[in-house]
């Protein structure tokens, strides 16, 4: 009977850790705080080429060109991202916002719809920003208007977290080697 409570404690305590491990790896990007680099294009819209995570507050760089094709940068400050953004959630529950209009991202969108679609979490909080996208326009739209290295890495690992599980000794779920061993395998 010993043996088999050592079995039982050995076998909850690997699924415990599991567990644990499995935890660390949960996705908190949704929330965190961004710095921002947005550049405006040609046709007068805007997309996210920079984005990085950071533990200061929201901020972003703002490059346009004036009349004469000169590029010029701006400093926008929480706050301000904050004001843009509550008005274009504003358009959204009045249906107006480009943000979640069918060809709404196509070629960027108005600088308080790019700041809205790219940080909607971190400035409005989890529950507008989880809300926004499940909008399937919205979430088409965040995802055209955010050209950054950053959030093409972060698409990319999210979808091969979901295709391929581990183990818990880190090897695939499809491979199985099978041992009457032990816990170990030995």
């Amino acid at each position: 009977m010993k043996h088999t409570t050592n079995n039982i404690l050995l076998g909850s305590t690997g699924l415990l850790m599991m567990s644990v491990l499995t935890g660390c790896e949960a996705p908190q990007e949704q929330a965190k705080n961004k710095f921002l680099v947005i550049e405006q294009q040609s046709n007068g819209k805007y997309i996210v080429v920079e984005e990085m995570p950071t533990d200061g507050p929201s901020r972003a760089i703002i490059r346009e060109k004036d009349a004469d094709g000169r590029v010029t940068e701006r400093f926008m400050n929480e706050t301000e991202m904050k004001a843009l953004a509550e008005q274009e959630y504003q358009k959204v529950e009045n249906g107006t916002s480009e943000t979640i209009q069918e060809n709404g991202g196509n070629g960027g969108m108005g600088l308080a719809g790019t700041i809205l679609a790219v940080a909607a979490g971190s400035l409005l909080g989890n529950m507008i920003g989880n809300a926004l996208m499940n909008n399937k326009n919205f979430s088409k739209n965040s995802t055209a208007s955010n050209r950054s290295a950053y959030s093409r890495s972060a698409a990319g690992k999210a979808s091969k977290k979901s295709s391929a599980r581990k183990s818990f000794f880190g090897g695939s779920s499809k491979k199985s080697t099978r041992s009457s061993g032990g816990f170990f395998g030995g």
